[in-house]
């Protein structure tokens, strides 16, 4: 069964045709990345516009890499929610439009289920499984009973791990991305030479919250200024980056412990993060548990883990009709259509 996905969630244009949820026959992406290094971050209206320029030829050069017409695809999936809503609409309306001149099915995802399917381009792994959800706007601990029945167990109360690292990024003047750009200085950097505050939600133990994190940089570069000190940026990376790992890795720890998972996976943008996979790996084990990390082509945006999810949803039986629409946000295990 082929599947074409099709992603435009935040700032990457994507389509790919991923073969019985496993198999990636393309996987074409394009990023307008470069545009908003400019700004220091997405700008939505260039986002959308953007997607609105490519999304026809990124998916027909899909269908030409994994050598296939329409007439070859079993069912079209595509990310509904959650992201920035313009951007959604322009992937969404796409695939409505295509899946109403070819009579193929369609199928919406959650973009979320779909980086946690990433893993299953990467490995035969199977659910169940306990996974760490960590991107630029989520911080989520899944329990993933099956490819289609998923549980919160933890999340976020403000700031996502990705975007505290890229604001504190942006505040250490280093370049867009921040979290990226932190990890690659990080290794020159003395992770202990700052100590962060290390914040915990006392009424939910599996739940995060990085805001706190994200103040104490801005108020440490703040008071350097003032004082006319000079401040070692390799170091203050290295801290913070370690700061926020070790709070993702201590809860993500306890949940597993707790709910009697020895199988673990991290899905997401700062899956890619290398101290966050060290860090990861060491803990598991220590525990004698096994661990899935997605290959790194598969941790950003892509579409290949929407085709991939979309393989399971259509085998649940899920359908979406022609009024389908995009969601800028959407609880994970309780989706709408």
């Amino acid at each position: 069964m082929k599947i074409l996905g099709i992603e435009s969630s935040c700032d990457e244009t994507a389509a790919s045709v991923v073969e019985d949820g496993r198999r990636v026959l393309s996987n074409v992406i394009a990023t307008s990345l470069e545009e908003h290094k400019l700004y220091g971050g997405v700008v939505p209206e260039i986002a959308s516009r953007r997607h609105a320029e490519s999304i026809s030829g990124v998916v027909e050069e899909a269908l030409r890499q994994a050598g296939c017409t329409a007439s070859d695809i079993d069912a079209i999936a595509v990310t509904y929610a959650p992201g920035l809503i313009g951007s959604l609409l322009v992937g969404v309306n796409f695939a409505k439009g295509l899946s109403v001149a070819t009579d193929i099915p369609l199928v919406p995802v959650h973009h979320l289920r779909g980086h946690i399917a990433s893993n299953y381009l990467s490995s035969d792994i199977e659910p169940p499984f306990l996974c760490l959800v960590v991107s630029g706007g989520h911080s989520h601990i899944v329990a993933v009973k099956s490819y289609t029945d998923f549980e919160v167990i933890g999340k976020t109360r403000d700031d996502a791990a990705g975007e505290a690292l890229d604001k504190a990024g942006r505040t250490m003047g280093l370049e867009y991305p921040g979290g990226v750009s932190i990890d690659k200085l990080s290794p020159s950097g003395d992770e202990n030479a700052f100590t962060f505050p290390k914040p915990k939600v006392h009424d939910a133990p599996y739940d995060y919250s990085f805001s706190g994190l994200k103040t104490a940089v801005i108020n440490i570069i703040h008071n350097s200024n003032q004082k006319g000190e000079s401040i070692c940026i390799a170091d203050l990376a290295a801290s913070f980056q370690k700061s926020v790992v070790d709070c993702l890795i201590s809860n993500f720890e306890s949940a597993a412990e707790n709910f009697g998972y020895n199988k673990l996976v991290i899905a997401g943008g700062v899956s890619a993060n290398s101290k966050l996979r060290s860090q990861a790996e060491k803990m598991c084990k220590s525990h004698g548990w096994s661990l899935c990390l997605p290959e790194l082509k598969y941790c950003g945006d892509n579409a290949a883990m929407i085709a991939s999810q979309g393989y399971y949803e259509y085998k649940s039986g899920v359908r979406a009709q022609e009024n389908l629409n995009a969601y800028a946000t959407m609880p994970l295990d309780d989706l709408q259509y």
